[in-house]
């Protein structure tokens, strides 16, 4: 792990180190490796571009498929509420759940309902098109909206807290929970490095900015396929 790290010149674009502790994703794809960064630097090596919304629609995102396991009937959803579980819910015909305790860790509180869930995008589709997506396929825009093999793409927070965020960036929301802030940093840049998307001007100087809060956060990442 690299902490603290500081930048030699301008010309230096990143420097990371491989992290070889398997994750789900490296089962997958044995052969891409996973990185591990402090947090400014993670922030110095997002691109940066203009971002536009023409011709978004939700819809460009297929949500949610058959998940890791087709044979299962639990959607991408339901699997991720499944995996985030602190208390596991009883799954029930047609993958209804029952029961449960979730920790949403956006706003610190407790939920014994999965229907009082949403499952958030880390970087919401909308952000996601303005920042690259939208020159995407649309095989690779449902894989993204569909990604479990990064545990930060995807996370189980209430309702309210999913819906303040709506498509918000870190320059315009943030978790109302000021201690998990760092940790939503490192997992909000991390999924954006993961996925090579852009970060607009704003976003990259608060960014910038909030790191220098957070200066012994690291962000892991292992580039999608």
């Amino acid at each position: 792990m690299i902490k603290n790290l500081r930048w030699a010149a301008p010309a230096v674009v990143l420097l990371v180190v491989p992290f070889t502790t398997s994750t789900p994703a490296q089962a997958r794809d044995r052969s891409a490796p996973v990185y591990t960064v402090s947090l400014a630097a993670a922030v110095h090596a997002l691109p940066v571009a203009a971002e536009s919304r023409d011709g978004y629609r939700r819809t460009s995102f297929k949500h949610w498929n058959a998940g890791q396991n087709p044979t299962d009937g639990c959607n991408t959803r339901a699997e991720v509420l499944i995996s985030e579980a602190v208390d596991p819910p009883l799954i029930l015909p047609g993958c209804k759940l029952s029961g449960g305790r979730w920790w949403s860790y956006y706003d610190s509180k407790w939920i014994t309902s999965a229907a009082a869930l949403d499952v958030d995008h880390m970087v919401p589709l909308a952000e996601a098109w303005d920042s690259g997506a939208s020159q995407w396929t649309a095989q690779r825009r449902e894989a993204y909206a569909n990604d479990q093999d990064a545990p930060a793409s995807l996370v189980a927070v209430s309702a309210a807290a999913n819906r303040s965020k709506a498509d918000k960036d870190p320059a315009e929301w943030l978790p109302p929970t000021a201690e998990v802030l760092c940790r939503y940093l490192s997992e909000w840049v991390g999924t954006k490095l993961r996925w090579r998307l852009t970060a607009d001007a704003a976003e990259l100087e608060s960014l910038d900015d909030l790191a220098k809060a957070c200066p012994s956060t690291a962000v892991t990442y292992q580039p999608a396929a």
